[in-house]
């Protein structure tokens, strides 16, 4: 099936559409989103990415990511991501937005402006198996620690949403 992300200039302003694949193959500046979805005691959900994903398979990230498609808005495109991959809904709210860029070794790149929602939750997780091999909750103080002592078990994208959050004033979104 053939998806269709947003190009992006640095601004984050939409400049045209193209195939998400074809994206990450040229490097192309494209609009992407992250969620972090936090429980009451402010321990962050984080998914592991299934071994058959086309890059950074097996690597341990935030609740969910993805791309708005042609029309969406970006938030309602993190709700519906967050419903597909976490099988769970819940309140999400924009937080910060940021720019990375990063080249894997099977040749594609990414090259994301990247809006970050936080969200509150707790119940039942129903996690999609084709996009997540596990999931855990994890206090921000132990994950901070293991990111830096292992940061080989985490993807990119992640370790910068890391650094981005010692400037905010507060992690969770309670």
């Amino acid at each position: 099936m053939e998806i269709i992300i947003p190009l992006s200039d640095t601004a984050g302003n939409i400049t045209g559409y193209e195939e998400k694949i074809e994206v990450h193959k040229k490097g192309l500046l494209h609009l992407a989103f992250s969620v972090l979805v936090f429980n009451t005691r402010g321990q962050l959900l984080l998914q592991k990415r299934a071994d058959g994903k086309y890059h950074s398979p097996s690597l341990w990230t935030n609740t969910c990511c993805g791309h708005p498609n042609r029309g969406e808005e970006i938030g309602e495109a993190a709700e519906r991501r967050l419903a597909e991959e976490m099988g769970f809904t819940c309140t999400l709210t924009h937080r910060f937005t940021f720019h990375y860029r990063a080249a894997f070794t099977n040749g594609l790149f990414e090259n994301e402006i990247d809006h970050v929602f936080f969200g509150t939750y707790e119940g039942a997780i129903s996690p999609d198996p084709q996009e997540i091999s596990d999931y855990r909750w994890v206090d921000m103080d132990d994950l901070q620690s293991d990111a830096e002592e292992s940061p080989e078990k985490y993807t990119v994208w992640f370790k910068e949403i890391l650094k981005q959050l010692h400037s905010l004033p507060a992690i969770t979104s309670r």
